[in-house]
């Protein structure tokens, strides 16, 4: 898995804003890659009214919500990380881009992103006849993905998140709609959850996946789940992005992943080095002591994963 950067992803400027571009710069990467035209492909899961707002605001630098900002370069930047998570999608690799998506809707921006990169890297692949897992590994619930595709039969959308946490919803009981019910698997994680719990709802879980057997899986790469994260209350260390990505390695053939969230500007390139790493079988170059969760949120944990197995046990073998 190699990783695609390009410094395009640079001119979307936020000042100080969490999401800046300082998380890229982190990484170190000195190597550019050349990034496809993304132009063609956001009309796959956007409106034209829509993409046309974008580069309206982008151009004038307009706020489109609170959390949520744009500027000059803001479009540019955007259209190179649709591009090049289609690459991503073709090639196997990792697209290191910003603005992030897995929070952008249809028809609105929200929670820091503008296009639904995954989205639409996915809408592409269904669209060529294969079957996709999006694994979203983000501290935060990407809700325009489960949004888009929540009455896919074509796309298991498996998310594990703290719950409840900014967006919002992806509890137990959100396990899609009409011929895409049972197709969401949604494993909400208590604040404060570890190592332990988070291995354990992971490997709990992977039955499903091998069940739903996908010809790509595309994932959701945030590292806003580690305990520095200023944004969230979760508990991994680096190790848990390394077993993540020593797990789909091992478990599938045909793997891509796209940058979502992760604010902490220490730790964030090292979290993303790790899962490459643990991918590539590359030795782990950042270790941590494992964070054990308490007794406490075993049995909360334990409640939450009844339920979540309770609902789905009608269309798979939980």
């Amino acid at each position: 898995m190699e990783i695609i950067y390009n410094k395009v992803f640079l001119e979307h400027e936020t000042g100080l804003h969490p999401e800046n571009k300082k998380r890229l710069t982190g990484l170190g990467i000195s190597v550019e890659t050349d990034i496809i035209d993304g132009s063609l492909y956001p009309r796959l899961v956007h409106n034209l009214d829509y993409i046309d707002k974008i580069q309206f605001a982008c151009e004038n630098k307009q706020q489109l919500d609170p959390d949520t900002f744009t500027s000059e370069g803001s479009f540019r930047a955007a259209m190179a990380a649709v591009g090049a998570t289609v690459m991503a999608s073709e090639t196997g690799g990792f697209a290191a881009v910003r603005p992030p998506g897995h929070h952008a809707y249809p028809n609105h921006a929200s929670g820091f992103c503008l296009f639904n990169n995954i989205a639409i890297a996915t809408t592409k692949l269904v669209n060529e006849g294969k079957r996709v897992m999006i694994f979203d590994f983000d501290g935060h619930l990407g809700d325009g993905t489960y949004h888009i595709f929540k009455e896919s039969d074509k796309v298991l959308f498996w998310s594990l998140h703290q719950y409840p946490a900014y967006p919002g919803g992806g509890s137990e009981d959100d396990i899609g709609d009409g011929k895409g019910r049972g197709f969401s698997v949604n494993v909400p994680l208590p604040a404060h959850t570890g190592d332990d719990i988070f291995r354990n709802a992971v490997e709990h879980f992977l039955p499903i996946a091998r069940q739903f057997a996908p010809d790509v899986v595309a994932v959701s790469a945030g590292f806003d789940a580690h305990h520095s994260d200023p944004l969230l209350e979760l508990r991994l260390s680096l190790n848990s992005f390394y077993y993540l990505g020593e797990m789909f390695k091992r478990e599938f053939t045909n793997v891509f992943a796209v940058l979502e969230g992760g604010y902490n500007l220490e730790y964030m390139p090292q979290c993303l080095h790790n899962f490459v790493d643990g991918y590539n079988g590359a030795p782990q170059r950042f270790n941590e002591r494992p964070t054990e969760s308490e007794i406490q949120l075993f049995e909360e944990f334990e409640f939450r994963m009844h339920r979540v197995e309770t609902n789905l046990r009608e269309y798979w073998d939980v």
